[in-house]
């Protein structure tokens, strides 16, 4: 059996991080830098994904693929630029998501477009674009691996307020996509599980963060706090790493225990 010293180690191990350039995606990648891995991120603005990956690089390995995931023609060509920098992938993580709210009676078309081609057609087509360095990669003992960042709003209906259709949606389809691909895949010794985030500060949160709101927020999470970078990369690591190995098609639920649905009493 692996020493502890080796049960969640990363090191080494070459991860491709989709929305890296903030939010979770950055946490996640930060994280795994630190914790030895080579990694590339991914995102749409070049500039503020550049500058994230120059950061990053201060701590480890670390490059940027600027790319627009939520087209065909995005996907190949970021895929194409993996295949030009690797042969192999040992760890895709699919964190790139978009949300959009608008009133369900005007609800515009395409934004829901929007939200479902990048949260999960490319989700889909990136994964399938990669197979080839993900095989190159997996191993009877340490399979390679395909995490994708769901969320808990595809686990639960969102606050009445939060006309975010489209998210929830996709997030709901994204976690039974984890499934249906890790049944596929297991065969091929590649496993494939989800991250249910809760709360934790990004673009999509900042409009629950001002001020007061922050303090509103946290009572709101049983455990009394919105998730901080080391929730969030710490399970992405448990995932990548040895311990990780022997689960595939499970949506790990990272959020405090917002899902139960109440706070707690202390």
């Amino acid at each position: 059996m692996a020493g502890d010293d080796h049960l969640f180690s990363v090191a080494g191990k070459r991860v491709l991080v989709t929305g890296g350039s903030r939010g979770v995606g950055a946490m996640i990648a930060d994280g795994l830098v630190r914790a030895g891995a080579e990694v590339i991120v991914v995102s749409r603005k070049a500039d503020e994904l550049r500058a994230t990956a120059d950061a990053l690089a201060t701590s480890g390995a670390c490059e940027a693929i600027p790319g627009d995931l939520s087209t065909p023609e995005g996907v190949a060509a970021v895929a194409d630029a993996v295949r030009e920098r690797w042969d192999r992938l040992d760890v895709l993580v699919n964190n790139a998501g978009a949300a959009w709210g608008a009133p369900l009676d005007a609800f515009p078309v395409a934004r829901w477009d929007k939200v479902f081609d990048l949260n999960v057609r490319g989700v889909f087509l990136l994964t399938t674009s990669l197979l080839g360095l993900l095989r190159a990669a997996a191993r009877d003992a340490d399979p390679a691996r395909v995490i994708v960042v769901g969320s808990v709003d595809g686990l639960r209906v969102p606050e009445a307020s939060w006309e975010n259709y489209p998210y929830s949606a996709s997030k709901a389809a994204v976690h039974m996509l984890t499934r249906h691909l890790a049944v596929r895949l297991a065969g091929e010794r590649i496993t494939v599980n989800a991250i249910a985030p809760g709360f934790f500060e990004s673009s999509m949160t900042a409009f629950l963060l001002d001020g007061d709101r922050r303090e509103q927020l946290d009572a709101t999470v049983p455990l009394g706090r919105i998730g901080r970078p080391d929730d969030i990369a710490g399970t992405v690591r448990f995932l990548a790493s040895p311990a990780g190995a022997y689960l595939t098609g499970s949506v790990v639920v990272v959020d405090g225990g917002v899902s139960l649905g109440a706070r707690l009493d202390p």
